[in-house]
């Protein structure tokens, strides 16, 4: 038996299970479905997406998607010590201050911007140094892109040419404008939050780390989580929590292990002989996701991520932590307001001094090109999770009911149409030239469209399916505590209400350095002290 058992060791579960273990008076478990991140292309950021349909990724696929011509799109996921965290592109980035003001207006006390703004400092070092946004003493490293193409830079002078700001920090003051993306790299090098949070407690005797250990079911008895099963290489295993079960295995998975543990709509569990334990609507609801869409072009660069895979720039990046391979892929990046009315920018963009589609599956036979497209901030279309069967090795069913909404297709399309502006500035000339994707220039709303719906892929940032709230179809109360079932929280990306404008590993940790804070009583601590500060 344990005091905490922790599900997933991925960006929220490294982060639970260091701060937890800072007691030594308590005992950690963490348990981990995928292998240890022991393998070399996790180091290396330019190699992220030769780990995708490894060893290291789960892999998953959607539900044909009625609205993208019934496609079954790709939906990678870290399968390791670190999670997505280890596989991802590696850009730090927060979200806006009206998304978190947002959550707080839904209810969720002590979830607002002010409230918030102290976890994402603490848990980074932010090798720029300390100022009100950033913080310098916790375990996540933040910098900048190590040796950014030229391209790169040149993407951030074509947005100045538009009429858009330059903004060397999207995450201080303001969010909008065209700026190099900080990463979570240290000396050239990713850092998840695994090799961040969770390496340094492993020395810690309170704390264990077992990997290749899918959890199976959550024990529930009399209303309370008690314990889990999980899965050994020859058995299935149970192990009990005095204190809590804390749920981390992101937005697919954590409501699928809900569901298999009895914990979600009545009907479609009995639809699978599973015996409900608690019926919980919202289980499996609210599918949130970021849609990109790509735009590529031939380039004349003299240098690009293109031709950057070769034994000498691995020794530069093994021996030095130098040279292109500390490349993140996507350098350059922007938010914009598609229309002027709006109170945040409404699209995001990656851009990459390299053909990047598909996943980085397919590669460009010779040449080079630059990639960018925009990216859908605040979808209306909203998705379920789903069992496909009581098997905890079946994967979830995933229909993020993509581009359901005419809104989201209008904004990319809007973003399509900016893209093509800055491709033609006099900052990107020598850089994008001959279109490849699309292969001609599209001018007809209806042309793009048809466009998007045929190539739009995720960005990787699945949110929302065990989300917080008050409302019937709320998982989660505000400090992660499931609804009707004690014992038990869900500590991960699945618990936003509404999906944040940006890429969602910063948020992650955030979410879990409160929630470590919340679980140990130190928010109410600081709630205690405040009021007697005030009654003397």
């Amino acid at each position: 038996m344990v005091d905490y058992i922790i599900i997933g060791g991925g960006s929220a579960g490294c982060v639970l299970a260091n701060r937890l273990s800072e007691d030594p008076a308590v005992e950690v478990l963490l348990l981990e479905a995928g292998k240890k991140d022991n393998h070399l292309n996790i180091s290396i950021p330019a190699a992220f997406s030769k780990l995708f349909k490894s060893s290291w990724d789960w892999a998953f696929y959607s539900t044909p998607q009625a609205h993208m011509y019934n496609k079954e799109l790709f939906l990678p996921r870290g399968k390791t010590l670190g999670g997505s965290s280890s596989i991802n592109a590696m850009i730090y980035i927060r979200g806006h201050k009206l998304d978190y003001d947002h959550w707080a207006k839904l209810g969720n006390e002590g979830w607002g911007y002010d409230d918030i703004l102290p976890y994402f400092k603490k848990s980074m070092h932010q090798e720029r140094g300390a100022d009100d946004y950033h913080g310098v003493n916790g375990p996540q490293n933040v910098a900048d892109v190590r040796e950014p193409f030229p391209m790169s830079k040149a993407f951030i002078k074509a947005g100045e040419e538009l009429g858009y700001k330059q903004n060397p920090d999207f995450n201080g003051k303001e969010q909008d404008g065209f700026g190099m993306y900080q990463v979570t790299q240290k000396d050239g090098k990713r850092q998840s939050s695994a090799r961040s949070f969770l390496r340094p407690a492993m020395k810690r005797p309170n704390l264990t780390v077992l990997t290749e250990a899918p959890a199976q079911r959550i024990i529930i008895e009399n209303g309370r989580a008690v314990g889990i099963e999980y899965q050994t290489p020859t058995h299935v295993k149970e192990v009990r929590a005095r204190k809590e079960v804390i749920l981390c295995a992101g937005a697919y998975q954590s409501p699928q292990l809900l569901m298999l543990s009895g914990i979600g709509p009545a009907d479609h569990l009995q639809l699978h002989d599973i015996e409900v334990k608690l019926d919980l609507p919202g289980v499996g609801e609210n599918l949130l996701d970021h849609l990109i869409v790509p735009m590529i072009f031939k380039s004349q660069a003299k240098a690009s991520l293109d031709d950057a895979e070769n034994i000498s720039n691995l020794l530069k990046f093994l021996v030095w932590g130098e040279g292109p391979l500390t490349c993140n892929v996507a350098e350059g990046g922007a938010f914009v307001r598609t229309l002027p009315e709006l109170p945040a920018p409404d699209i995001q963009y990656h851009m990459g001094p390299a053909f990047f589609k598909n996943h980085g599956f397919e590669r460009l036979k010779r040449g080079r090109a630059i990639s960018f497209g925009p990216t859908l901030l605040q979808p209306e279309s909203i998705g379920r999770i789903s069992l496909q069967s009581n098997r905890p090795g079946d994967a979830p069913l995933i229909d993020h009911n993509y581009l359901a909404r005419q809104e989201d297709v209008d904004a990319l399309s809007r973003g399509i149409k900016i893209g093509y502006e800055l491709a033609h500035t006099e900052a990107l000339r020598p850089f994008a030239g001959k279109p490849l994707y699309p292969k001609t220039r599209l001018f007809s709303d209806n042309d793009i469209e048809e466009y998007i719906r045929r190539n739009a892929q995720t960005l990787y940032h699945p949110v929302g399916t065990c989300k917080m709230g008050q409302d019937d179809m709320a998982v989660v109360d505000d400090q992660l505590r499931v609804h009707g079932i004690d014992g038990l929280r869900v500590v991960d990306a699945s618990v936003m209400p509404t999906i944040v404008r940006g890429n969602t590993h910063a948020p992650v940790m955030m979410i879990a350095e409160r929630a470590a804070d919340l679980i140990q009583g130190k928010v109410r601590m600081k709630a205690k002290k405040a009021m007697e500060n005030v009654s003397s």
